[in-house]
């Protein structure tokens, strides 16, 4: 399996961080104001040129709401991972009630063991 660039990475961050701005329906000045970054920084990480401090992307993931799996999900490259974002990502899309239900069933097909 091959290494995922640095390059790879920060296109990758930076087109989730766009995207999630977008549906939140903020500008670039005010992501950086709520982020207390620079507009300029922001810039550099939405088009992959720079990469992103851990802070300011966990401070982002929570402002704009993108759950880890969707933050990484396309550097994954090891495709049980990937089956599992995937049901992880299908489970998010349900109500509280058929998770609970869901996971009643996971409980019940443990135990069948």
């Amino acid at each position: 399996m091959s290494s995922i660039t640095k390059p790879e990475i920060y296109s990758a961050i930076g087109k989730k961080i766009k995207e999630y701005r977008l549906k939140n329906h903020l500008t670039q000045e005010e992501l950086a104001e709520e982020l207390d970054i620079s507009v300029k920084y922001i810039s550099r990480i939405e088009n992959g040129s720079g990469g992103v401090k851990l802070e300011t992307l966990i401070n982002a993931m929570n402002l704009l709401g993108i759950v880890p799996n969707v933050a990484f999900y396309d550097l994954i490259k090891n495709d049980d991972i990937k089956l599992q974002l995937f049901l992880s990502s299908k489970i998010s899309e349900l109500s509280k009630d058929k998770i609970d239900f869901l996971l009643s069933l996971i409980d019940s097909l443990k135990k069948l063991n």
